[in-house]
């Protein structure tokens, strides 16, 4: 069983990935609305994993997870983007991700993506 960190500005997409995880059996240890607040939950939970939107208000995805990357450099962060944003997933790569989700999520892959870090 993971800890997992969810961030992302839509609640709909947090409830979503939460419940994709936690029928997998995993522990949903926290929730980020924003990537300001993805840095600091990740400082205060620690979690095994994080699921990082890209665009998000205040502190984008991409910066965020550079962030979380600096201050945890075995951290595990897997960038979620929508259909069309490859360039940004190159640069959340460099900043550090380990991988990326395409919404719509499909729950297998979520899972088994999830699986390959953890």
């Amino acid at each position: 069983m993971a800890r997992i960190l969810i961030v992302d500005d839509a609640a709909f997409m947090r409830m979503m990935v939460r419940n994709i995880f936690e029928k997998a059996g995993h522990e949903v240890v926290g929730e980020g609305v924003n990537g300001a607040d993805g840095i600091e939950k990740y400082k205060e939970l620690k979690p095994d994993l994080v699921t990082m939107d890209i665009t998000m208000p205040e502190l984008d995805g991409i910066s965020a997870a550079r962030e979380i990357v600096k201050y945890d450099p075995n951290a595990k962060v897997i960038m979620c983007s929508a259909m069309g944003q490859q360039a940004m997933v190159i640069d959340a790569i460099q900043a550090g991700a380990k991988d990326f989700l395409v919404k719509p999520f499909q729950a297998d892959k979520v899972i088994e993506t999830a699986t390959k870090y953890l």
